[in-house]
């Protein structure tokens, strides 16, 4: 009886294998075909972080890939499907999205950041130095004693 359990469980396991799919598309000329690629490659997926609709496994990317190849088989052109892609899924869905109010921010926020940082370590390496205390010149006595000093110390180095 467990060999049959294992036998089952085993068969069931191997059968998962079965969802597995591969796309198959068949386009009418080199040039679809090569859209289709490139789009792909430069259309990112929604869901994931940092995939494109082409190398993602999720179940939005499958959906994103029908949809680019349904309209570059009816002959829509690249800008056409990225334009149709953004006003569905925002500015996310393309690697490179336009610089737009909203987005100045991300694109200007870093160099102002450097910029800011620049300035006040600017300003602060001009500034006087604070006011040491006042020196005197030393006096004849001091002045040769510290000559001596100086002299002894040389004198041990050497």
């Amino acid at each position: 009886m467990k060999k049959w359990l294992i036998a089952l469980v085993a068969s069931m396991m191997m059968s998962m294998t079965a969802f597995a799919v591969i796309e198959i598309h068949e386009f009418d000329s080199p040039e679809q075909e090569q859209q289709f690629h490139e789009l792909n490659q430069t259309l990112r997926c929604p869901k994931c972080q940092n995939n494109t609709i082409g190398d993602s496994n999720a179940e939005l990317a499958l959906d994103l890939r029908e949809k680019v190849y349904e309209m570059t088989k009816e002959g829509k052109s690249k800008q056409e499907i990225v334009d149709y892609m953004v006003a569905r899924y925002g500015n996310f869905v393309t690697y490179q999205p336009p610089f737009t109010a909203a987005t100045a921010i991300l694109w200007l926020g870093p160099l102002c950041v450097v910029l800011i940082g620049f300035g006040f370590i600017l300003t602060r390496s001009r500034r006087k130095p604070a006011k040491a205390a006042k020196s005197t010149p030393l006096s004849a006595e001091e002045q040769q004693r510290l000559d001596a000093l100086l002299k002894e110390d040389n004198g041990d180095n050497k």
